[in-house]
């Protein structure tokens, strides 16, 4: 049996992804991962992994060009036979799904993490193309051989709401998974410096909310917070929402923030850290908070689909209205001025992260889907996972 696993970017598959590939090949196939070109490319064929580059452009409109890269796609299929399409994200559950059905391949299965830019943004673009998403969805996503994987409670919603696809056919499993024994070896940080350090760590997106957390952090200095905030992650040119690199150094500039960049160490990371927020506009389910909670860390996010699933206000972190930087400076305060608090949230975090959000159970459902699309006895390969 083969697997082929696609993703927008390498980076995807292989800080999100290569656990399942691994735990795929393990679990007897032959596994083939496609992704537009880039640096991670090397890393998943430095663990052993198939990978191939793509000529995908992910913010190409022209109807030529993507015609002619929908045809590519046709083609590897058909050269490679694989038994099963796992697409990951919209576009590549779209093209995927319909290369699949072009080549003969009966088996797909797609990840959706979250709904992307054309549905959380309110920019004319984003709009316009939304009814156009939603047929070529309703077109791919259908199928007695197809499945699709949504990764919180908000999502499966909406899907079914939307009529997008047989309901019996869409699986909740929250998540990429966290190696979360990983991120309990995250020390509390030890060296005081008389400020609290606070984290955001994503892609450096408007969507992220990190324009609220930028006000947020004027705002507190403003009323005399000895608060050291810190960005990871870098910008991300092929999303319409990306941050301009010029823009983060003027905040830098500014001494609002200190800017890492991309982080290799998040374990590290998070041991240097108090507090961690993401004010998101809406996810799939973040990944940089389950790894921060299964450090203990106390968490800061937005009321939003995805984020709620991992922070129940009050029990495991605080949940703030979306685009509210006054919300954002409260509940920094508030941890700050009560550790006990943030102490209580952090562990709770941590229990949650190891119940739900740990890959051992995520690749455990993720292989299950396999199992019940392609079948031929792989159940006791799925029992013996790890």
């Amino acid at each position: 049996m083969k697997a082929i696993l696609f993703a927008n970017t390498d980076w995807y598959l292989y800080n999100f992804r290569r656990t399942l590939a691994l735990s795929l090949r393990r679990a007897g196939y032959d596994v083939l991962l496609i992704s537009p070109a880039g640096p991670y490319g090397a890393k998943l064929r430095a663990l052993g992994l198939r990978w191939e580059p793509l000529p995908m452009q992910r913010r190409s409109l022209n109807v030529v060009r993507e015609s002619a890269f929908l045809l590519y796609l046709v083609r590897l299929l058909r050269r490679e036979q694989p038994t099963v399409v796992h697409g990951f994200t919209i576009k590549c559950a779209v093209y995927g799904s319909l290369a699949a059905k072009m080549a003969g391949v009966a088996a797909r299965i797609n990840a959706v993490a979250g709904m992307g830019y054309v549905f959380t943004s309110d920019q004319l673009k984003a709009r316009l193309l939304r009814p156009v998403v939603r047929g070529l969805l309703r077109l791919a996503l259908g199928g007695e051989q197809a499945r699709l994987i949504l990764q919180n409670s908000d999502d499966v919603k909406l899907f079914r709401k939307a009529d997008l696809i047989d309901t019996a056919h869409i699986r909740l499993i929250r998540g990429s998974g966290v190696d979360c024994a990983k991120y309990a070896a995250a020390s509390p940080r030890k060296l005081r410096d008389g400020s609290t350090h606070v984290l955001l760590a994503s892609r450096m997106l408007w969507d992220k909310g990190i324009g609220e957390y930028i006000a947020a952090l004027r705002q507190l200095r403003a009323q005399g917070y000895a608060v050291h905030a810190i960005l990871a992650g870098t910008p991300d040119p092929g999303n319409p929402a990306t941050i301009p690199e010029e823009t983060i150094l003027g905040w830098v500039e500014e001494g609002l923030v200190t800017w890492l960049g991309h982080v290799d160490d998040m374990v590290a990371l998070f041991s240097a850290v108090d507090i961690v927020v993401l004010p998101s506009y809406r996810e799939g389910l973040p990944r940089s908070l389950v790894e921060a909670a299964a450090c203990g860390l106390p968490l800061i996010t937005t009321d939003v689909p995805g984020c709620r699933e991992v922070v129940a206000d009050g029990v495991d972190g605080l949940l703030v209205p979306v685009r509210d930087s006054d919300a954002i400076a409260e509940a920094i305060r508030t941890l700050v001025d009560n550790p006990a608090l943030a102490r209580r949230l952090g562990e709770a975090a941590r229990a949650k992260a190891r119940t739900y959000f740990d890959e051992r159970i995520v690749i455990e459902r993720t292989l299950a889907v396999y199992t019940e699309l392609c079948g031929h006895g792989e159940t006791e390969r799925v029992r013996r996972y790890g």
